[in-house]
């Protein structure tokens, strides 16, 4: 059986646009004729509906899928208040453990070319007592795609990600920015800055969209260098 390709989505700080970069890589890969799903494993900010509680980003990765899924599968992990995940778990009576995770993982890995996996808030939040969000990938064996909002400061919060993820024995496969404030000012320069001195390639920058859709942000992705880590590099969940 073939197992399926992954990656990790994470950001240099929380609301930078992971979710489109998530999305538009779905549906950029799909352009290719991929059978590809995704995952949030852990959300915070969810609403409670007649089936449960749901996150507004899994349910459009959920969405996007090729294959259908239980949301269950998507997002094992759902907590109401808009508030740091571990918090929220230790408020609802609720420990976040790898496990169940990597179940879910798997069963989608059975399924498709390729899971991408989107974590919630930056690269160090905690998830509880000892765990953070680094452990996720790791656990998944998974390289990792850093996303950059492009906003004031991003340029300190994204350096630090890449070190601490590459400090932690991952791969940083690459990174995308996304425009997350239309005021600011000398962006460009910015993402010039971040191409001199982010250890791994730029697979695209996302504009400013007010109504964004996958297939709008997959027309700014460039997934040639995601794919060619995979030619590249060691075997990750038994592919080359």
């Amino acid at each position: 059986m073939t197992i399926a390709k992954g990656l990790f989505i994470t950001g240099s700080d929380t609301e930078v646009g992971k979710t489109e970069v998530t999305l538009g890589l779905i549906a950029a890969l799909q352009r290719e004729g991929r059978t590809v799903l995704g995952m949030k494993p852990v959300a915070a900010g969810c609403t409670e509906t007649a089936d449960g509680l749901r996150n507004e980003d899994a349910e459009r990765i959920r969405a996007q899928a090729s294959v259908q899924r239980g949301y269950e599968n998507v997002n094992p992990y759902a907590f109401a208040p808009p508030i740091a995940p571990h918090i929220a778990a230790e408020q609802s009576g609720t420990s976040i453990v790898l496990g169940p995770i990597e179940d879910a993982y798997q069963r989608l890995a059975a399924n498709a070319d390729w899971v991408l996996v989107e974590g919630v808030g930056g690269w160090r939040v905690p998830l509880g007592p000892t765990l953070t969000l680094a452990d996720l990938p790791k656990t998944l064996e998974l390289p990792v795609l850093l996303v950059v909002g492009l906003r004031l400061g991003c340029l300190n919060h994204a350096l630090l990600s890449a070190e601490s993820i590459i400090a932690s024995g991952l791969t940083l496969a690459g990174w995308a920015a996304s425009h997350v404030d239309p005021e600011m000012a000398a962006a460009e320069a910015n993402v010039d800055t971040l191409r001199e001195r982010l250890p791994a390639p730029c697979i695209g920058v996302l504009p400013w969209l007010p109504e964004p859709t996958p297939d709008r942000s997959a027309e700014h992705l460039n997934i040639a260098a995601l794919k060619a880590h995979y030619t590249q590099s060691i075997p990750i969940h038994g592919t080359a």
